[in-house]
């Protein structure tokens, strides 16, 4: 195939090598951006970089943040003694959405994966351990994905702090909202047998 632009090809690689963006769709937006007069393609570019520049993680639960403590971690109101455990920063966002917890977060940076390469020193249970370890945790809700990884470092992280004899809680797995019973895999199902609950 002709090159056509190179300025554009090297905007549809970049584009390209965001997650869950394919070459079609790198390309429709790069296309999309040329359409756009230049103050708003700018502005796009300064808010890219101003990201890049402004923001840093939280020392005490490592979510990106624009300023150290974060402004969960800084809220007297949260309730300092619950600490929910989640795999990234996504799942803040998706917890926070629901307007339910008023605890804090520990982020751990990823799963142990022993298939990628990713051990315990690569995610942060060693600083959720030294948390722990400061006396001020009551609670540690694990918040992790219910695939293998997943599993693994819940399991992991359980042995590592039963000896602190804090309340170790996980949310609950089962059935979906709206989903019917006979398209319900077998590992959900059992999930949901084995959390039941008295109504």
């Amino acid at each position: 195939m002709q090159l056509i632009s190179e300025a554009l090809e090297r905007t549809i690689e970049e584009l390209a090598k965001l997650p869950g963006m394919g070459r079609k769709s790198a390309q429709r937006i790069a296309m999309h951006l040329l359409k756009k007069d230049e103050g708003s393609v700018l502005k796009l570019a300064e808010t890219l970089v101003h990201l890049k520049q402004s923001t840093t993680t939280c020392s005490v639960c490592h979510i990106v943040t624009d300023r150290d403590p974060c402004p969960i971690c800084g809220n007297p109101k949260r309730n300092t003694g619950i600490v929910c455990v989640v795999e990234d920063i996504k799942d803040v966002y998706a917890i926070e959405r629901t307007n339910e917890f008023k605890g804090r977060y520990h982020v751990l940076g990823g799963v142990i994966s022993p298939m990628e390469s990713i051990g315990p020193d690569q995610i942060r249970i060693k600083e959720l351990v030294q948390r722990v370890g400061s006396g001020e945790i009551e609670e540690l809700i694990l918040a992790l994905n219910p695939d293998a990884e997943g599993e693994a470092t819940s399991f992991y992280i359980q042995k590592l702090v039963r000896p602190f004899e804090i309340k170790i809680t996980r949310i609950a797995q089962g059935i979906p909202l709206g989903s019917e019973l006979e398209f319900v895999d077998e590992a959900t199902l059992s999930r949901a047998f084995e959390g039941r609950s008295v109504v």
